[in-house]
């Protein structure tokens, strides 16, 4: 069966709370808003019952945060695209964020099984003086169950209009690409992990976030760097063999930045460590 899901998530601010409001068509929705936080902050985990993706699905996610909210949205588990027979399948989240807004977007790893045709898109949409962390975890076959991903495609597009812009294929039988040092070296996991603001950050700040990033201590065998393209945009990436150690390396340099930018302690969702 082929699954068309959308998934509409609508921040707003009702006195000193955020709320939301959320409609969903098929099989992608919101678990209960919680606030372990306070009412200031709203933490959402977008599930899909069926669990796995595969060719021909389309799953899309349209947010925006109001001004004066802020939203943390995770997910459950690893999004999972499987084997295809041609067609592709598709993940899109379109992220708006207004004016005094907060976001943060924090899904799960996304897992490329051998022989899947698929596509992951993140489109950001930053007003002046909103803000946003987030990052994309994408991990090829599953090295520790001895599946490489040795066919199949994955096209991957992160994309800031006028800021950023990262795209790419990755095919499985490309093993210039996938083992060269001037590509993922061996490596089978990418993390990528950004701080934003709709207008440019001070300098002293960015500073800050860039050296709060690179502080951050990661695991062997993991290799990381953080750069800014952008005044704008301060960005981590890094290459691992497993997810877990990219995830570790994530979570602490999201929880630096956000003690940086917004002088705010850590709050894992619980979600997390289930």
């Amino acid at each position: 069966m082929v699954w068309s899901a959308h998934l509409a998530l609508h921040y707003r601010r009702d006195g000193g709370r955020t709320v939301a409001h959320d409609r969903h068509e098929g099989p992608l929705r919101v678990l209960q808003a919680l606030y372990p936080e306070g009412p200031d902050v709203c933490h959402h985990v977008v599930v899909h019952p069926p669990g796995g993706i595969v060719g021909g699905d389309s799953l899309v996610t349209d947010l925006q945060a109001e001004a004066g909210t802020h939203a943390l949205v995770t997910t459950p588990g690893a999004a999972k695209f499987y084997r295809s027979a041609g067609p592709q399948a598709v993940q899109q989240a379109r992220l708006r964020v207004d004016d005094g807004a907060r976001l943060e977007w924090l899904p799960l790893e996304t897992i490329a099984y051998r022989g899947c045709q698929a596509r992951n898109e993140v489109h950001l949409d930053l007003a002046p003086g909103a803000q946003m962390i987030g990052w994309d975890v994408l991990a090829l076959g599953l090295p520790a169950g001895g599946e490489a991903f040795d066919h199949g495609r994955f096209t991957q597009q992160l994309h800031w209009p006028g800021v950023w812009l990262e795209q790419g294929t990755v095919d499985g039988t490309d093993t210039r690409l996938l083992d060269s040092p001037l590509g993922w070296a061996g490596q089978r996991v990418l993390a990528t992990a950004w701080i934003a603001s709709g207008t440019d950050w001070p300098a002293e700040q960015r500073d800050a976030l860039l050296s709060v990033a690179r502080e951050q201590p990661a695991a062997p065998g993991v290799t990381a760097g953080a750069t800014s393209t952008d005044p704008r945009l301060v960005l981590l990436r890094a290459l691992a063999p497993r997810v877990e150690p990219a995830m570790q390396l994530l979570q602490a340099v999201r929880a630096a930045w956000r003690r940086t930018a917004w002088a705010l302690d850590a709050h894992p969702p619980r979600i997390w460590r289930t």
